[in-house]
């Protein structure tokens, strides 16, 4: 048997145990992708503590913590899930037509509208549903999480180093500039943009039940929605709060709109983006906004809610790829 045969035989080989792989990760790729990214936020905490109690007790203080808070999520989800779905569409619905109300009078644009909240929407409520009446597989996926979670956080130092000597010697510059280029864009996504985003809208569903705007699910839905809206460039959260406080004054007494006014400026938008932008911007970053939109929807619409950061971080290693093709060319 040739050297070429044989050769070929390996790769055929390879490319099976590969796919193998894929089949086995494949269903639980979410939850794994999901613990990598908690692992990249939670590490400088973890570093932290473990000078304080050690390196596997911080490891195993932080998975408990992730397992309190995972379980209070299963709770929530089974309580309030269902209703959050069919208010979340309805805000949707009532954002998008508000948004071709105020738009150019283009039948383009209005179709394209219409279509963008029709998908979402289908999307949303498909994602929801398959987990509303799958509680074990929701259960069996974040067992998986914190098991990935405290085997990475425990051993993040090894994990690192495997990684980089992977990389081929010849090729080792630009294999550093790609885990460079997915440091700064899992820096911007998961450590500020995302990360901020998500905490608004927290906030945000916190003063709609705190001034009773909604009811639980409701305001969760209205949350969800600011959410969103943070991370479209020129909106933000400021377009969900200025129609609630309109709304509780009419409803409840103009005190009860002005404080929700003051709450919503002051912890959701714009105070917050106006004191935290010097610090975690994304121009500082350095990641294009318009990229890093289109990596978040187009992973979301792709790969599900992983699609958040797979997208973006795809998006940026490619433009690292391109830099380097044109450097090589130049």
């Amino acid at each position: 048997m040739g050297m070429k045969t044989e050769g070929l035989i390996w790769v055929g080989i390879s490319i099976l145990i590969l796919y193998l792989i894929w089949l086995v990760i494949k269903p639980v790729l979410s939850p794994i992708v999901i613990a990598l990214a908690l692992v990249y936020i939670t590490y400088p905490l973890h570093d932290r503590l473990s000078r304080r109690v050690g390196w596997k007790k911080s490891a195993f203080a932080l998975s408990i913590l992730l397992t309190l808070i995972s379980a209070a999520f299963v709770i929530g989800f089974v309580l309030w899930m269902s209703d959050v779905k069919y208010q979340l569409i309805h805000y949707l619905d009532a954002f998008f037509s508000w948004l071709q109300s105020v738009t150019v009078s283009s039948q383009t644009v209005s179709e394209a509208l219409s279509a963008v909240s029709e998908g979402i929407g289908t999307r949303l409520e498909a994602y929801i549903v398959s987990y509303t009446y799958s509680i074990p597989k929701m259960a069996l996926e974040i067992f998986v999480m914190i098991f990935v979670y405290y085997g990475v956080l425990v051993n993040a130092d090894a994990v690192v180093e495997e990684v980089y000597s992977l990389i081929p010697s010849q090729n080792r510059a630009f294999g550093t500039r790609l885990i460079d280029a997915t440091k700064s864009t899992l820096d911007t996504l998961l450590k500020s943009w995302l990360s901020l985003s998500i905490a608004k809208g927290m906030t945000a569903a916190l003063g709609f039940w705190l001034f009773g705007v909604s009811n639980v699910s409701g305001s969760i839905a209205l949350g969800v929605l600011v959410s969103l809206l943070e991370l479209l460039p020129l909106l933000g959260g400021w377009m969900v709060w200025v129609p609630a406080s309109v709304y509780l004054a009419h409803s409840s007494g103009s005190a009860l709109g002005f404080l929700l006014g003051v709450y919503g400026f002051t912890l959701v938008s714009p105070l917050p983006d106006l004191m935290l932008a010097p610090r975690i911007t994304v121009r500082k970053r350095g990641l294009n906004a318009l990229i890093s939109l289109i990596g978040i929807f187009g992973g979301l619409w792709a790969f599900g809610l992983v699609g958040i950061i797979v997208g973006p971080v795809a998006l940026g290693l490619l433009s690292t790829v391109v830099e380097e093709w044109k450097a090589a060319m130049g």
